[in-house]
């Protein structure tokens, strides 16, 4: 039977379910990923779980988010990471080594493996032909224990490429193309599969951006084939071992096909406030620039910055503008420091910034108010810089390298900057050196515990009547940075009771005093909203700081696919408006009730009263059969919980 590349890898792992559109499936894992904004967390699961050590094929641990360390809890979670990862057997990659993107895909990635990690733009090791997932960290947490992933068995869409990108034309503008067409709602449980001739005149640094942006669009995982360009890549990184060819057959069926002929593709950028935004530069040319940043897990490979400096060599950047570049790796950065590339940056006024996530996640480079700032990574949302009312555009790494010299954005048609031309290296820098590898006995180790590591919450099983309270009414795209604040506010991760202060405080400061109140005085709290609830990262906490808050339940028009999860996994209804309008039904403060709520879990149907206004709304349960289980005893830690203590 003919398959796809998508159905052949679900297939090959499928240890629970029947393989089929819109099934419920569990597939083995072969490796994991946390990164420290998440791993605290994850790893305090595991450790919960008393499984001992990792059980996956493997591991790793990075520390990339969190790297300014002003006080002393960014630090103190990184010594429990470092020491937590020896005693269960987990890889550490150390602060400095790079992003976790683009480090696994370096050093780690492997076609056709299987790839789940606690960030939302895991699926950037589709680029090596890798099913990659991006999920919560107690499903990360589960997946280190050997259990299988459970996954909505997707839908498969061919995007069909054909041609070659022009120049001046990249990677980042196909994906721009992808998402202008998809948009960023409307495509949970999807995988785009990439394929056509045209996938052979992209490299695996391209197609590693492809993917990792396609997490904008909402989709499980975005894939390309595994061929000469992935042999060519993992042979430069010494690790041909780690290939074998993968492709779909010639006659594969798909769900649905978007064509893109690559010459036909233009130079785009996405507009604030949503990576969906999209425009094309032409139509942009002339607006001023006040800062651009170059890097972050989408574009801040080799190739991107070599390219970049080829642009800015020989010109100093524009009165006015801030240039910063992020090399994505250590490899990345050693290897621009050998060649003379780092003293191109920096001759052009370039700050050299940290191989992190940096200010991708609104940990510094915040821009100055009003500002306009060009930025090559994959996520413009309001105020998830640190500047409420800047106005972030997404680019690829010419057209940031181009505004940084000329102050305003420029069509490459005006230039006079020759197109630069980078091949990829034969053989890349590898040094391994910054990788803690655990010990074959790891129970010897002591973990470090700083006073603001916690422990995960607690919930209580669901009761059969809700009476509680519309607490927050918000709009559309609602994405878990206007959840759970990064940033400033990132280094409480580890510790809920003080993380929960800040909940949905760029949108309503005083929801979580509220919510604590009513809380406190047992009534239960909802959230009401729009479409694309929950969209963006991968963070757990936006679900597990609400459920720490008496949060019951979210009632929406539609939740993205990771955040729907992680509600379940703690204990949160996630419930969708049968007809549309009914969202004008309810209003913040409004008094709202549930009766039968565990028969209505079963049977997947809800009826909620206002109260307040008397009316009756007819509500959809998105969960599967599992989910409806966690939901029933209060989310997954709570069965875990029991498990361990019948032994």
């Amino acid at each position: 039977m003919a398959g796809t590349l998508t159905e052949k890898i679900l297939r090959a792992h499928l240890v629970e379910g029947t393989y089929g559109t819109g099934n419920d499936i569990g597939i083995r894992i072969d490796q994991t990923l946390t990164q420290d904004a998440t791993g605290t967390m994850a790893y305090l699961e595991f450790e919960s779980l008393g499984i001992g050590r990792v059980k996956n094929d493997l591991a790793v641990s990075y520390v990339d988010h969190n790297t300014v360390q002003v006080g002393f809890e960014n630090a103190d979670d990184h010594a429990y990471l470092q020491s937590v990862a020896a005693k269960i057997g987990v890889v550490f990659s150390r602060p400095g080594n790079g992003i976790c993107h683009q480090v696994h895909l370096e050093r780690f990635g492997k076609s056709g493996a299987t790839l789940l990690g606690s960030d939302s733009h895991t699926p950037t090791d589709g680029g090596l032909g890798a099913l990659a997932i991006g999920a919560g960290g107690l499903d990360v947490a589960l997946a280190m224990a050997g259990r299988p992933f459970h996954l909505i068995c997707p839908k498969v869409i061919a995007i069909r490429l054909s041609g070659k990108l022009r120049p001046w034309v990249t990677a980042k503008d196909v994906i721009l193309t992808v998402l202008e067409h998809f948009t960023v709602k409307g495509n949970v449980n999807t995988v785009f599969e990439y394929t056509g001739e045209g996938v052979a005149a992209l490299d695996v640094p391209e197609r590693a951006t492809i993917c990792n942006m396609g997490a904008e669009c909402g989709v499980t995982s975005s894939l390309f084939p595994s061929d000469q360009e992935t042999l060519r890549f993992l042979t430069a990184q010494n690790r041909a071992q780690d290939w074998k060819p993968l492709c779909a057959d010639a006659d594969a069926r798909y769900d649905g096909e978007f064509v893109i002929k690559l010459d036909e593709v233009t130079c785009k950028a996405a507009c604030p406030h949503s990576p969906g935004n999209i425009k094309d530069i032409k139509d942009l040319a002339g607006m001023k620039v006040d800062q651009v940043l170059i890097g972050s897990c989408t574009n801040s490979s080799y190739t991107d910055l070599a390219k970049a400096a080829e642009i800015l060599s020989g010109h100093v950047v524009a009165p006015g503008v801030s240039l910063g570049v992020a090399p994505g790796s250590r490899e990345v950065l050693q290897m621009i420091t050998d060649n003379g590339i780092l003293s191109t940056l920096v001759k052009s006024g370039a700050r050299i910034l940290e191989s992190a996530c940096g200010f991708c996640i609104g940990n510094h480079q915040s821009p100055k108010s009003q500002g306009v700032s060009l930025r090559t990574s994959n996520r413009n949302f309001e105020g998830r810089s640190g500047t409420q009312d800047a106005r972030l555009y997404l680019v690829s790494p010419e057209m940031a390298a181009l505004a940084a010299i000329s102050g305003s954005v420029t069509d490459p048609a005006t230039t006079t900057i020759p197109y630069p031309v980078v091949p990829l290296p034969d053989r890349y820098a590898t040094d391994d050196s910054l990788f803690i590898f655990p010990p074959e006995d790891g129970s010897s180790v002591t973990v470090v515990r700083g006073p603001n590591i916690g422990q995960p919450p607690e919930n209580k099983p669901l009761t059969d009547v809700l009476d509680g309270i519309a607490t927050i009414k918000v709009g559309d795209k609602i994405t878990t940075d206007h959840i759970m604040p990064a940033g400033a506010r990132l280094k409480y991760r580890s510790n809920i009771p003080v993380y929960s202060k800040f909940v949905f405080e760029g949108v309503d400061p005083g929801f979580s005093s509220r919510a604590a109140k009513n809380r406190d005085n047992g009534v239960a709290n909802f959230i009401i909203t729009g479409y694309s609830y929950g969209q963006g990262s991968s963070r757990e906490h936006a679900a597990i700081c609400p459920m720490y808050l008496g949060v019951k339940a979210v009632i929406a028009l539609s939740i993205e696919r990771i955040h729907q999860a992680n509600l379940c996994n703690f204990g949160i209804l996630p419930l969708v408006f049968k007809a549309a309008g009914d969202y004008e039904k309810i209003g913040q403060g409004d008094r709202l009730e549930m009766d039968d709520v565990l028969s209505s879990v079963e049977k997947g149907e809800f009826l909620l009263r206002n109260r307040t206004t008397g009316q009756d709304i007819p509500l959809s349960l998105i969960a599967t059969e599992e989910q409806k289980d966690m939901l029933i005893h209060g989310g997954l830690l709570c069965i875990l919980r029991e498990e361990g203590k019948r032994g």
